[in-house]
This record gives C-alpha cells, structure tokens and sequence, in this order.
C-alpha cells in the first residue's frame, strides 16, 4: 500500500466534546478549521505552516476513543486489499472506505489531497518541545501476533528491533506525520476489541505534564519514560520522552 498521508481522530463523546476539542486546540497549539457533517460533528485541527494531521469527531454512542485514517491513491483497490489482508468491511462511500483490523480496531482509507507537510513540534513557555505525533495500538494478547502481521503486511513499513517485548513500532517513512506503536496489552477481558490512543514526543516530560494538568488533564501514572494522562472528554493518552524532531526512543 502507497500511504500518502496519516490523519488520528480523537472520537469523542457528545457529553465531552466541547471539552475536548477546546483542550486539544490548546495542548497542540491548533486552530480549529469550520465544522462540518451533521450538526457540525467533524473539524479539523489546523497546525501553523503545516499541512493538518490531526481530527476530531462527535460520537453518538459509546466511550470514544481514536482511530486512523490512511490517505491513499485508490481508496476501493486498498480496501480491497485490506480485506484479503483481513480486515472486515464495515462502511463505504466514494472516496471512503471503513474496516476493522483483525483485532477489531476500526480505521479508514480516505482519498489523499495533496499533504505533504509534517507539522514541526511547538515551542511551549517552560522550555519543552512537543508534538502529537504517534498512534499507539493497543492490542489485546490473544491478538497480538495476528494484528501485527496485518499492519506490517498492509503498511508495508518495517518493523524496529525493540528491547520491550510488549511493544513493536513499525516504521513509517520521514514524510508521513504518524508514527505507529503496537503495544501488547498485559490483560484484556474476553472479545475486547483493539483500541487506539495519542502519544505525544515531548523534550520534558514532567514540564509537559505540568502544562496539560493546568489546561484540564488528568495525570494518571508515570512509568519510566512516559505519563499516562486523561483528556477533559475522559481519553488517555501519553507524554513520552521521545525525540519530539525524529520520535527517537531514549537509550
């Protein structure tokens, strides 16, 4: 699959969807581009001098979450592909295609329209850097191995050697504004479905951490080179210690 462009949707739910556009808008130093769909429940969040990566969306039922968008040359050859590939057809329309991966995570081949330009990471008033740059997959275990397989075999991206064995992150090229992490869930309850969340690649953790708290965000744990955090709209997401220029993990 040629991928031209990667676009995350945050899917938030009506009752935290102002919250959570108004947070996001703040945290990644965006503008919100003109609603549109019904009721005006998509907008696009527009990155100074780049090409925008990053979308939100209104939804009727259920918690929310993330999902990804696949910019594409040929959206029906793609879709085609994806479900030799496996992944299960859920709804279509010109220039749009919507499936499930194996591990049921759902995800979209859209039509690409000429982005080309990665957003560079925002310079904050403490001195860290940060960008939203990363889709992490979360996989329950039971479905690991089999949704690995997929993403490889559709994305075409390598994998990169990793030293944690709960994580694989396939490696897309320098010209698409996404990375792509797999992470295996340490437990998952029976017919859980894969999910999605944001992280985002930050020079201080701690100083990042400290900015999202003030703007609504909830600090849910540390791990070693990571925060966990929840958006105002109730969804996790990460403040990594990665290269917020090249997404580079630490040694």
């Amino acid at each position: 699959m040629a991928i031209r462009w990667t676009t995350a949707f945050w899917d938030f739910p009506a009752e935290g969807f102002e919250a959570g556009v108004a947070f996001w808008l703040k945290a990644t130093g965006s503008t919100l581009s003109p609603r549109r769909g019904p009721g005006g429940s998509f907008a696009t969040l527009v990155p100074p001098g780049a090409d925008p990566c990053l979308r939100v969306q209104r939804v009727r039922e259920g918690k929310g979450g993330n999902h990804l968008d696949l910019h594409v040359d040929d959206v029906e050859a793609e879709a085609e592909r994806a479900q030799v590939l496996g992944a299960a057809p859920v709804f279509a329309e010109p220039g749009l295609v919507v499936l499930r991966s194996p591990g049921g995570f759902a995800f979209c081949l859209v039509d690409h329209h000429g982005e080309v330009k990665v957003p560079a990471p925002e310079a904050w008033p403490s001195g860290q850097r940060s960008r939203a740059d990363q889709l992490c997959l979360d996989v329950p275990p039971q479905a690991f191995d089999h949704e690995l397989v997929f993403w490889q075999r559709l994305t075409g991206w390598p994998q990169v050697p990793s030293n944690s064995p709960e994580f694989r992150r396939l490696l897309s090229p320098p010209d698409l504004p996404l990375r792509f992490l797999i992470q295996r869930l340490d437990a998952a309850e029976r017919g859980q479905s894969s999910a999605a969340h944001i992280d985002l690649a930050c020079s201080d953790v701690d100083a990042e951490t400290l900015r999202h708290t003030g703007l609504g965000a909830t600090a849910v744990r540390r791990h070693h080179w990571w925060q966990v955090m929840r958006d105002p709209a109730g969804l996790e997401y990460c403040i990594t210690s990665r290269d917020p220029d090249t997404g580079a993990v630490p040694a």
